[in-house]
């Protein structure tokens, strides 16, 4: 079993705040990581999607009253869309007792807006976490290519062969599309939300076009806006916004969109194994959203990630901007003998970050002049992690 990062820091906040939202992908690990932790304390474990415990929370202040010694587990909490607000009537009695934390674990696949929970109503009562697939920090550094091939889900990750792992994201797919997205959005087509998955797959990285979207689709801007809200919200896609400071540049606008999981961008286009991944157009796309996923996952959580983009042509991949305002630039290449471009120097003139530096597939550090470090993954993350 791979120990995950986030452990640690969920029994913490446990500890501490009286409600813990743990929010990710379906299949992503929380449901064992949160039994892991009921082996550690007194818990009731509630799976919403068994209609026998969904029946049980019909009069939730009867049934959990009785459990007020124990971290009641909520599974698949979108199932309940009331409970909230019953919730927060439990965590204001407790209060009057003494109970101030470790009451509630609200496991969920979307963000809070797209389950259409009423969060505003245990402010103060609750704390959120998200759980991401696997990053480099959870395995051994000879396996990044192998988790960049086949993405950070478990079950695809430690599959015993790429044809195995390929299907069970073939799979993941579907159960999404027909499952899923149908429960937590609009009414759509599987079929027209699988070519809009596919297109962005496609277009991995690129500036957000809704009007090139819609004419590839046949559908209206509408549409292509509310079929990328309801995958950014069930947590599968990124919007990673522009950086909109003041500096005099005319800069660009519109944010770039990244399939989360690259194991999800390979299988969408139909990329088995590292060598056919190697030989499509979208290596260097692919890549690039791997790292900077990861590398989201590494830094510190109130960590501002954007890029940088001008119009003139100056552009950093991403520009992660840490506790006190410390910028740091990175370019992201697939090449064992990578060079940077005129408007990553460009960039860097516009914004003077603390560090500027270039991610690459190798595994030792080097100077690249200019000011410019080129590092392999692994040890910009653990970079990261310190600055926690």
């Amino acid at each position: 079993m791979i120990e995950r990062r986030i452990k640690a820091e969920l029994a913490a906040t446990i500890d501490r705040s009286p409600a813990v939202a743990l929010l990710g992908p379906r299949q992503v690990g929380k449901t064992t990581l949160a039994q892991e932790i009921a082996r550690m304390r007194p818990s009731l474990y509630l799976d919403l999607e068994s209609e026998a415990d969904r029946a049980r929370l019909a009069e939730p202040e009867l049934d959990l009253a009785g459990h007020e010694d124990k971290l009641v587990i909520l599974d698949e909490v979108h199932r309940a869309p009331d409970l909230f607000q019953r919730l927060r009537g439990l965590i204001d009695r407790g209060r009057h007792k003494g109970l101030r934390s470790g009451r509630f674990l609200l496991l969920g696949s979307a963000s809070m807006d797209l389950m259409r929970q009423p969060g505003e109503s245990l402010a103060g009562r609750i704390s959120y976490l998200e759980m991401r697939p696997l990053n480099p920090l959870e395995i051994p550094e000879a396996k990044i290519d192998h988790l960049w091939a086949r993405g950070g889900f478990p079950d695809s990750f430690l599959a015993t062969s790429d044809t195995l792992s390929l299907r069970w994201r073939q799979d993941f797919i579907r159960s999404y599309l027909e499952r899923d997205a149908p429960m937590l959005g609009p009414r759509t087509p599987a079929e027209n939300l699988r070519r809009f998955w596919t297109m962005l797959a496609h277009h991995q990285g690129r500036l957000h076009n809704a009007a090139e979207l819609a004419r590839s689709i046949g559908v209206d801007g509408k549409t292509i806006a509310t079929w990328l809200d309801l995958l950014v919200d069930l947590l599968l896609v990124r919007r990673l916004e522009p950086w909109h400071g003041t500096n005099g540049k005319r800069l660009v606008k519109r944010p770039r969109l990244y399939v989360r999981d690259s194991g999800l961008v390979h299988s969408l286009l139909g990329l088995a194994t590292i060598d056919d991944i190697l030989g499509h157009p979208v290596t260097g796309a692919s890549w690039e959203g791997f790292v900077i996923e990861a590398l989201i996952a590494a830094a510190p959580q109130w960590t501002q990630v954007n890029f940088y983009r001008t119009s003139a042509g100056a552009e950093i991949d991403l520009l992660l901007t840490l506790a006190g305002g410390k910028r740091w630039a990175i370019a992201i290449k697939r090449s064992l003998t990578p060079k940077v471009e005129r408007g990553f120097h460009h960039a860097c003139a516009d914004l003077e970050p603390e560090r500027r530096i270039v991610i690459y597939p190798g595994q030792n550090p080097f100077p690249l002049g200019a000011g410019i470090e080129v590092m392999p993954l692994s040890s910009m993350s653990q970079q990261l992690l310190a600055q926690h």
